[in-house]
C-alpha cells in the first residue's frame, strides 16, 4: 500500500548540468528577443525557468508585456535547442542518487515524483541523459505554476489522479538543494529533506530550518529511514 510521496528537485539535487544550460538559454533568448539580458550572471538556483526568463530579460531592459508576448516561443525555442545540444557528457549525477532511486523504486509503499523549476520538456531530457527519467512517472514542473510554492499542490493532485490516494502532510517528502525547496514544502506541511549538493552550503540551508539536512544523498539507509518515518521530529 502506498504511504509516502517522495518529490525530487532536479538541478543540484539529482544532477548537475554544467554551463550548457545557461549558454543554451542565452542563445534561445537572443534568437527570440534579440538579447540574453543577465542570463550569464543571474542566480538560477531554486527558481522556475519561467521566472528566470522574465527576470533576466527585465534586467536587460525589456518590460513584462514585451517578454510575455513572445514567452511561449522562447520556451519552445529553449527546449528544442537544449534537447539538440545537451548530451550525456554534460551531466554529472550526484553522489548516491542512483543507489537511492534503485532502492526506493523497489518499495511498494513509496511513490516517486518530481517537483522542479524546470520546464517539463527540458527537465525530462536532463533525466534521460543519465537514464534516471524512468524512475519518475510524473512531476510538477515550471509549466504547472507561476511559482515553486504552487507546485506541491499540483504534485499531490497528479499523484491522486494516478493512484487514487490523497497524500497529505508529512506523507509528502520534498527533497531539494535550496531554500526554495524547503519553503515550498511548508505550503502543504510536507517534510523537507535538504541536501547541500547545489550552490547552498550546509550552514546556509540550516538557517531555513529543513526537517532533515544532509551533505548529499549517499547515506542511502539513513535517507530511506527518514522518508519512511511516520512522524516529523
Amino acid at each position: 500500500m502506498l504511504k509516502k510521496l517522495v518529490l525530487f528537485d532536479i538541478d543540484g539535487t539529482l544532477l548537475n548540468m554544467g554551463p550548457i544550460n545557461r549558454s543554451v538559454l542565452a542563445d534561445a533568448l537572443r534568437a527570440v528577443y534579440g538579447t540574453e539580458g543577465s542570463t550569464r550572471t543571474h542566480n538560477f538556483a531554486g527558481k522556475m525557468d519561467s521566472a528566470i526568463i522574465f527576470e533576466v530579460l527585465q534586467n536587460g531592459g525589456l518590460d513584462e508585456k514585451e517578454i510575455a508576448g513572445s514567452f511561449d516561443r522562447a520556451r519552445q525555442t529553449y527546449i528544442e535547442m537544449f534537447r539538440s545540444q545537451a548530451g550525456a557528457a554534460d551531466v554529472t549525477l550526484i553522489d548516491g542518487v542512483r543507489e537511492l532511486l534503485d532502492q526506493l523504486r523497489e518499495r511498494s509503499e513509496v511513490m516517486l515524483g518530481l517537483l522542479t523549476g524546470n520546464f517539463e520538456g527540458s527537465g525530462r531530457h536532463k533525466l534521460k541523459l543519465p537514464d534516471i527519467d524512468r524512475y519518475f512517472p510524473f512531476g510538477a514542473f515550471a509549466d504547472d505554476g507561476k511559482s515553486r510554492n504552487d507546485l506541491p499542490k499540483v504534485a499531490v493532485e497528479k499523484a491522486y489522479r494516478l493512484t487514487g490516494k490523497r497524500f497529505s502532510n508529512h506523507d509528502v517528502i520534498i527533497i531539494g538543494d535550496t531554500e526554495h525547496d524547503i519553503a515550498c514544502a511548508r505550503t502543504v506541511n510536507a517534510k523537507s529533506i535538504a541536501v547541500a549538493t547545489g550552490t547552498y552550503s550546509m550552514e546556509e540551508l540550516e538557517k531555513h530550518d529543513p526537517h532533515v539536512l544532509y551533505e548529499n544523498l549517499s547515506r542511502t539507509d539513513a535517507v530511506i529511514s527518514e522518508i519512511l518515518q511516520t512522524t516529523i521530529n
